[in-house]
């Protein structure tokens, strides 16, 4: 099923009022002042991730890469390399593990376009929650390639899921030679869902993390392999996720 955009004005309407927002290409760029082909760009660092090998499910699939930052105001500071911590009530299947992923290129973090994208995140999700509670984000974020070498790809092995954060921003970067890759979206705590596949590089889904839950369909390739990109960015108010609040 194609997406169903949501109109720039009505973004922090619809992340308050159903939990989620979809932004077109051209928006994203608007929203991180760059032109997208800026955006377009920082695509080939997703060719030099390194493999996962942390998968309970002995897949070789997922390659990524992984850093942290601090959010205050309009200031992002990258923070030292640290560990990936989700409890098991957000990841029953790798939650409770501290995985050491490799950081995201300094090149790729030094780039005015990921500056401008992590910081222009920090404040829509600010006037969304409008409120001080927040301050500062903790942000995580990880460039994932999900691959068809051994026949199918899992872009959420843990299955449908929150991450433990307060909103989670999910970019498709490029797909390949693939076929599914489904987004599917549900209500934490009612009936209601949404269902789409991204296509267009550098689409963006938005989530509260407290109201809905998501995942991403397995992958197959249409030739001999193929591959999935994206760029997770998650937003989080007090601490990351297993430290004391701040």
């Amino acid at each position: 099923m194609a997406p169903d955009f949501t109109p720039p004005d009505q973004v922090t309407h619809a992340l308050r009022t159903q939990g989620w927002a979809l932004l077109a290409p051209d928006e994203v760029a608007a929203l991180s002042g760059t032109p997208l082909a800026q955006l377009r760009a920082l695509a080939a660092s997703w060719d030099d991730l390194e493999l996962d090998n942390y998968l309970k499910d002995g897949g070789r699939y997922r390659r990524r890469r992984h850093s942290c930052f601090i959010q205050r105001e309009d200031e992002l500071a990258q923070t030292a390399h640290r560990a990936h911590w989700q409890s098991v009530e957000y990841n029953a299947l790798h939650g409770g593990m501290h995985r050491l992923f490799a950081p995201v290129l300094p090149d790729t973090v030094a780039a005015p376009v990921w500056q401008g994208l992590l910081t222009a995140l920090g404040r829509l999700f600010t006037a969304v929650r409008t409120d001080a509670s927040h301050a500062p984000w903790y942000v995580e974020a990880h460039q994932f390639r999900i691959d068809t070498a051994d026949g199918i790809g899992r872009p959420t092995p843990e299955g449908a899921h929150r991450d433990g954060v307060d909103f989670v921003a999910v970019i498709l970067v490029g797909r390949h030679a693939i076929k599914g890759g489904e987004t599917r979206i549900f209500e934490a705590h009612g009936p209601n869902g949404k269902r789409f596949t991204l296509t267009e590089p550098w689409s963006m889904l938005l989530l509260d993390d407290a109201t809905v839950i998501h995942e991403s369909t397995p992958i197959q390739p249409l030739g001999e392999h193929g591959h999935r990109d994206t760029l997770v960015i998650t937003y989080r108010g007090g601490a990351f996720q297993g430290e004391p609040q701040a």
